[in-house]
């Protein structure tokens, strides 16, 4: 349904998205993985055209974005990184301005008003005022005006940033019912793995402006298959107990993490021993360890080096 073809992006001489090609089916639900830098924002203006590829294409049914902008705006609903709303207007003010954008007008317009509010589950606050809402309920509202013209694709660029756990589960939710009942297809990005894990059929993994990794999310765990992830709690940093660990020629990778470590291993590689041996060494305290088969963030800090949020 949708396609890039070596799309690439060059500000001041510099590849911010560089030959990025991906795909997405008729009702699928795929992640665009990355940290911040990676390239993400900017491949999802260039597929929504609001900036030109230097090189490089879109397509949508096979037809060229790049040649005819407006086939594409027809069909694609955006939810932005940031809240796109005017927030001295109501919601329901809002979506009725962009709803006579999108080109509705009349009893149309006012059903689809009514039909995204109970969607995102506001159609009882549509005469308060946008600025009184709280940061969830605007991005609920954000959400709600990406709709209003049934697209077919909805791109959603980290929509549940900062916003409480009801709003999140309620906006999550959402998505997983528009894509699954409904078969809405739907691009998403996001900071917190386990959205994209609870979401996405597949997932692209980018980094320095190229897709590294891409597959279902079982695919993409096996490139770990053959490893095995020991997670350390710690009382505090040790930096020469990570140290040590870091260049422990059995350990494949050492990973830093809030509560202490993650250690990938090759399977059965029976390593505690001495990672305890080493802890002793350094009079380092662990709390915990628990032995867990290979996670998709560990396969994200595997390929990219750094966390998701970094």
């Amino acid at each position: 349904m949708l396609e890039t073809e070596a799309l690439k992006k060059v500000f001041n001489g510099k590849p911010a998205v560089d030959e990025v090609s991906l795909y997405l089916d008729k009702g699928e639900s795929v992640g665009l993985l990355g940290p911040n830098g990676a390239g993400k924002s900017t491949t999802i203006s260039m597929i929504s055209t609001l900036i030109k590829p230097t090189s490089g294409d879109v397509f949508l049914r096979g037809m060229s974005v790049k040649k005819d902008p407006v086939r594409m705006r027809k069909v694609l609903g955006i939810v932005p990184q940031e809240i796109a709303l005017y927030t001295e207007l109501t919601a329901y003010e809002n979506l009725k301005f962009f709803g006579r954008i999108y080109g509705l007008r009349g009893k149309k317009l006012e059903k689809r008003i009514q039909e995204v509010l109970e969607i995102v589950g506001l159609d009882g606050r549509q005469k308060e005022i946008v600025s009184t809402y709280s940061g969830g309920m605007q991005r609920r509202i954000n959400m709600a005006a990406a709709m209003l013209h049934e697209p077919e694709i909805l791109i959603m660029d980290e929509p549940t940033v900062g916003i409480d756990p009801q709003s999140r589960s309620h906006i999550l939710e959402t998505v997983r019912r528009l894509n699954q009942e409904k078969g809405l297809t739907v691009l998403y990005t996001s900071h917190y793995m386990e959205e994209v894990e609870r979401l996405c059929d597949r997932v692209y993994i980018m980094d320095h402006g190229r897709v590294i990794a891409s597959g279902t999310k079982d695919e993409l765990k096996s490139i770990l298959s053959g490893e095995e992830t020991i997670v350390i709690e710690l009382d505090r940093p040790y930096p020469g107990f990570i140290g040590d660990l870091k260049t422990h020629p059995g350990i494949r990778q050492t990973i830093e993490t809030e509560k202490g470590l993650k250690l990938i291993v090759p399977k059965g590689s029976r390593l505690l021993a001495s990672v305890f041996q080493t802890a002793e060494r350094h009079q380092a305290h662990i709390l915990n360890v628990n032995v867990q088969i290979p996670t998709l963030e560990d396969v994200f800090l595997h390929l990219t080096g750094r966390k998701l949020r970094d």
